[in-house]
């Protein structure tokens, strides 16, 4: 093993063994010692391994929005961005070098007359001295983040005669292997810069808040002079602030006597005013430029973090997104974000109780659009309001208004969804209609019907007197003969519960699955976890079960898609940090029913928007105002709970659904009266503002 020799003569055989490679063996006096030691350290030397095991640094992801500019977010554990050579100022490069290494551009990676030295003079009690050039600086920081236990990085970094010796050979091959350029560039993307950057991106961007490339030479000194000694020389505290200033100028100095700048440059340069500040960049989607764009964020983290692709465990695939180095576009479109948040604003206050939760998400792909919601995407810093719900309150907890890091819109977590009302119709039609039923399929229906369906005797839900369930319309006024466009379009429950019967109610929920419902909830699963609880489940085409908005528009964005469901995704396209193409994220469709059936079902959901089938007589609409407002061919349906604790409108296009609730995420059994005339304008407006410019495109015609 190396540590049978003494520190001091390995030390000297180390020296006069690379003498003899690097100059002249005559020019060292250590080769004298020759004999067995000098043998055995030569043996020593040759089977050490020349080639480090190099590994990446970790490296920021940048998140964008789908237009691949607009940056959403970073995410690192690490603030780092590796740059070629091209993208460093000449006055960096040079900075570096004198600052660390003079004769970098004269040496092959070991400066020997400087290692014997340093030898001389620290045996002797001298100031000490380093003596590792800019190669062998790098070959450390290469091992340590190589290093796959604490011990090898340990090891890599310690003070001793073995790990001297190691990065003196490895120090060698790499400049065998690399040209100075190259040994440079990967040196300065791996140097630490304090205040959380590392890397010369890191370094520029966090105290110039530029690129590299654009480097001044005194700005290049400063950044070169605290590589040493980061915490040290750190400009922005009261102790490090004297020190940097005297470094950069000292380096500066040297940059003029190396030849590499005019003195006149120098002094110039030595009089720039030394900032105090630093612009850390923000971490995560609570620090996104636009905080309303943070839910969306969120929701590409939490898909990120179940994609097994990314890792075997929670903790793998967090340390990949943070430190991969991943380019990822998202399928946030800006202007649909943007106008949703625009339409919220107009209609209720972020610090509301209540909540407009939209998604929207187009037909096709899965891919998610926009999320908004009258909240901050903020973690509760103490000035949230205590919750609304009475028990939730008493025991000293916060509201969700107005920040939160909940989500709210998309479900996760605590948030199982709410419930959505008469939406879930639609799964009742298509049902029918894959079963044989026909859109003028007629029911002549009274103000309340009175079903097969088993209740709780005389419960609220019962017909007076029975077991048996019986729902009401809204209005007593609201009876007669319906097909499916009239008894859609006036959202008539006692068309839709019989209707229901007569298909089936366990293949009803089937549809629902089949286009992506979640019933995260555990009671909802309960209700249709056999067959036979799932033919009783009479309540299921009213809305009853919970949801979120982004089930909602998907699961109608599987109508407008002639009948294709797609798994929701927020990815437009993930690039790794060496160019390569990740498929995860990429659209993930299947065939939900069929393209006639879908067609059919959008010639009914036309009605209750205020558009025209193209097939039959609407004869009424719940939202009227939705096709009056946008102007293009549009088809949705409204929802309304019991006692109107949730009010909700889907409405789309062929290139774009849009659902939005309004809610208490706080406490499902408050007691206000959710308001259509707040959520339905929200909704519809959005799609709207999306649809603004473009020429209107009709839907298909079954059979078509």
């Amino acid at each position: 093993m190396l540590r049978s020799i003494p520190k001091k003569a390995l030390l000297l055989v180390l020296c006069g063994l690379l003498t003899a490679v690097v100059v002249s063996a005559a020019s060292f006096p250590a080769v004298a010692l020759g004999g067995l030691v000098a043998k055995t350290g030569a043996e020593k030397f040759a089977a050490m391994p020349s080639t480090i095991v190099e590994q990446s640094a970790p490296q920021v992801t940048r998140v964008y929005a789908s237009d691949g500019k607009t940056q959403l977010a970073v995410l690192y554990d690490e603030f780092r961005s590796d740059v070629p050579n091209n993208q460093i100022s000449q006055n960096m490069q040079d900075a570096i070098v004198a600052a660390e290494d003079h004769k970098f551009y004269e040496h092959n990676g070991v400066d020997v007359k400087g290692i014997a030295r340093a030898f001389v003079n620290n045996s002797q009690g001298g100031s000490q001295q380093g003596a590792s050039t800019l190669t062998m600086q790098y070959v450390r920081m290469a091992q340590a983040y190589g290093a796959k236990t604490a011990q090898e990085a340990i090891d890599a970094t310690k003070d001793s005669p073995e790990r001297k010796i190691a990065e003196m050979k490895y120090a060698l091959q790499i400049e065998k292997d690399l040209n100075k350029k190259e040994i440079l560039t990967r040196y300065l993307n791996l140097a630490p810069f304090g205040n959380g950057a590392y890397g010369i991106y890191a370094g520029a961007q966090v105290y110039f808040k530029k690129s590299p490339k654009n480097l001044t030479i005194a700005e290049s000194a400063l950044l070169a002079g605290m590589v040493k000694a980061p915490t040290a020389f750190d400009p922005t505290t009261k102790t490090g602030y004297p020190q940097a200033l005297e470094r950069r100028n000292y380096i500066i100095d040297n940059m003029v006597s190396l030849g590499q700048i005019t003195k006149a440059e120098g002094e110039a340069a030595k009089k720039t005013k030394l900032k105090r500040t630093t612009n850390r960049p923000g971490n995560g989607c609570t620090s996104v430029a636009t905080n309303s764009w943070g839910f969306f964020c969120d929701y590409f983290y939490r898909w990120w973090m179940q994609q097994e692709e990314f890792g075997a465990n929670a903790y793998d695939r967090e340390r990949q997104l943070k430190s991969g180095g991943y380019t990822i576009v998202t399928s946030m479109d800006v202007k649909a974000q943007n106008a949703a948040r625009h339409e919220i604003n107009r209609k209720i206050k972020d610090d509301n109780k209540n909540a407009v939760v939209i998604a929207g998400v187009e037909p096709g792909t899965g891919h998610v659009k926009t999320l908004a919601t009258n909240r901050k995407f903020k973690l509760d810093d103490g000035s949230n309001p205590l919750s609304s719900n009475p028990a939730s309150r008493k025991a000293g907890a916060k509201a969700s208004y107005p920040n939160t890091t909940n989500p709210i819109i998309t479900g996760g977590g605590d948030i199982n969804g709410y419930q959505a009302g008469s939406v879930f119709k639609m799964f009742t039609m298509v049902a029918a209609l894959e079963n044989g039923f026909e859109l003028n399929h007629e029911i002549t229906s009274d103000s309340t019907y009175k079903s097969s369906y088993p209740v709780a005797y005389n419960s609220p839900a019962a017909c007076p007197n029975t077991s048996f369930y019986c729902p009401s319309n809204s209005s007593p006024n609201t009876k007669g003969t319906f097909n499916m466009w009239s008894g859609f379009g006036k959202s008539v429950n006692t068309y839709f519960v019989p209707l229901q019967e007569q298909v089936g109610a366990e293949k009803v929920i089937d549809v629902s699955k089949r286009f992506g419902m979640q019933y995260r909830a555990s009671t909802d699963r309960d209700l249709m976890a056999t067959e036979q609880a799932a033919h009783n489940f009479g309540a299921f085409t009213l809305g009853v079960t919970l949801s979120t908005p982004l089930d909602i528009a998907n699961a109608y964005a599987t109508l407008a898609g002639d009948g294709m469901y797609c798994v929701p995704t927020p990815i437009k396209q993930i690039t790794a940090s060496d160019g390569t193409k990740v498929k995860a994220g990429q659209p993930s469709c299947k065939q939900a029913t069929s393209a006639d059936v879908a067609r059919k079902t959008i010639d009914a959901a036309r009605c209750p928007v205020g558009d025209r089938a193209q097939l039959g007589n609407c004869a009424g609409a719940t939202e009227a105002n939705a096709h009056r407002t946008i102007r293009h061919p549009i088809f949705g349906k409204t929802g309304t709970t019991d006692s109107d604790r949730t009010a909700s409108l889907v409405v789309g296009s062929s290139s774009l659904v849009v659902a939005g609730y309004m809610v208490n995420p706080d406490w499902a059994n408050h007691t206000d009266r959710m308001r259509h005339d707040i959520v339905n304008p929200v909704t519809y407006r959005t799609l709207a503002d999306y649809l603004d410019g473009t020429d209107p495109v009709e839907f298909k015609k079954p059979g078509e």
